[in-house]
């Protein structure tokens, strides 16, 4: 899969990208837990082949369901890796069923993300559960495996998150007390699926008063100013990284998502072009930057890890930020990536796909590539082509008596 194929019309091409990128988790998860590695490369100060990530591995199972649905892969060796997964999950460690950001493949015990977070993660949690719900509705034929997510879901206490305010806290470990500077989950990001599986939960339930009163009430969540003529209706001043509105909505179908604050699609869509806007405005003068080479988000970088974003632009490109757009702004899309392919892919194309980023100023390119950027592109382009995966996840009930419980409206939502 790894050599150049240049000349393939726009849906050869995109399923000739998607199939090499799903190699990351078709081939390289690891061999026990079959969980996804956190990285492919690089000195972050763990180890790469052990160092397994929850919510990476949520995303790659999604993407493995695509390997599956196309027959890329057999299914019965993608039911194979799920059965695996479970078995890990069920004995690794859980803070009231919530799981770490990074357990160790091997073994399934926690490995710091960083000094003093060693306890769950809330978010990293809900983007395994979404994998696992959506592998569940795939294989429904399965009713073991049904049941084993369900429990795993069950588990989860989303409650116990919550601060006495009734905001709700990222990280938390049940010997500790949260810190003073430890701050809640609030504003646009990437955690939304948090509160919808949260206050979908039967077992242990968010109110949807958190988020009301606690995720919608900051400065950075409604925005409404126009960015290149495009307005953006939620979000820091220009967006943010792309992640913050591409993460949600890979398995919780954004089309007609509505709610009192805002369209969801319009959402998605608006933040993809406002991206694109500051990259072709390129008021750096970055070498490359164009209507063929655009999309900032966080990713390696020349420094190390940088949260890329209009306001934090240091001439890195990655190439999950255009190309996990496509199901919001295709016609934006297609030429970064047939560009990055036929133009730039004898640097930056192999083996899994496109590198996680490349700094043309610096002449750069990232050793690495890592589960939550890889995923995304799988996931993202099979929803431009099919909206797989979006039906799998938004179908599941838990998400459907989230979204309502907190007031969303969809053509998919049927009513209570």
């Amino acid at each position: 899969m790894a050599g150049l194929i240049r000349g393939l019309d726009d849906a050869a091409l995109r399923d000739r990208v998607a199939q090499a990128t799903a190699l990351y988790f078709l081939d390289w998860s690891h061999p026990v837990s079959g969980m996804a590695r956190e990285r492919s490369a690089g000195a972050f100060g763990y180890d790469a082949e052990e160092t397994v990530c929850t919510g990476g591995s949520g995303f790659g199972l999604l993407a493995q369901l695509v390997a599956a649905e196309r027959g890329w892969r057999p299914r019965r060796e993608i039911l194979d890796r799920l059965d695996r997964m479970l078995g890990f999950l069920e004995t690794a460690d859980r803070f009231d069923g919530v799981f770490p950001h990074f357990l160790q493949g091997s073994t399934g015990r926690v490995l710091p993300f960083m000094a003093g977070d060693d306890g769950g993660d809330l978010v990293e949690t809900a983007f395994l559960m979404l994998g696992l719900l959506g592998a569940a509705a795939f294989f429904a034929k399965e009713p073991s495996i049904g049941a084993r997510v369900q429990a795993l879901f069950d588990a989860v206490n989303w409650a116990v998150h919550l601060r006495q305010d009734g905001a709700v806290m990222w990280h938390r470990h049940p010997d500790r007390p949260w810190p003073p500077h430890a701050l809640p989950i609030r504003g646009w990001n990437e955690a939304l699926p948090v509160f919808v599986l949260g206050a979908g939960s039967r077992t242990h339930p968010i109110p949807a008063a958190s988020y009301h009163d606690s995720w919608a009430r900051t400065p950075t969540f409604l925005n409404g100013r126009a960015y290149g003529g495009t307005v953006l209706p939620l979000g820091p001043d220009w967006g943010g990284p792309l992640f913050l509105s591409q993460y949600p909505f890979l398995g919780i179908d954004p089309r007609g998502l509505r709610d009192a604050y805002a369209d969801y699609g319009a959402q998605a869509r608006a933040h993809a072009l406002v991206n694109r806007h500051h990259c072709l405005a390129n008021p750096h003068g970055w070498q490359g930057y164009g209507p063929e080479l655009w999309g900032l988000t966080a990713s390696d970088d020349p420094s190390g890890y940088v949260a890329h974003s209009p306001t934090e632009d240091t001439g890195t490109i990655t190439p999950t930020a255009a190309l996990s757009s496509f199901p919001f702004a295709p016609d934006a899309a297609m030429p970064v990536l047939r560009h990055m392919h036929d133009v730039l892919g004898e640097r930056i194309w192999g083996e899994a796909g496109f590198v996680d980023a490349f700094c043309p100023a610096q002449d750069w390119v990232a050793e690495s590539r890592l589960a939550i950027d890889q995923a995304p592109i799988v996931i993202g382009l099979e929803n431009h082509r099919s909206g797989l995966i979006w039906r799998l996840v938004s179908g599941r009930p838990e998400v459907r008596r989230g979204l309502r419980a907190l007031g969303f409206s969809a053509p998919y939502l049927p009513m209570a």
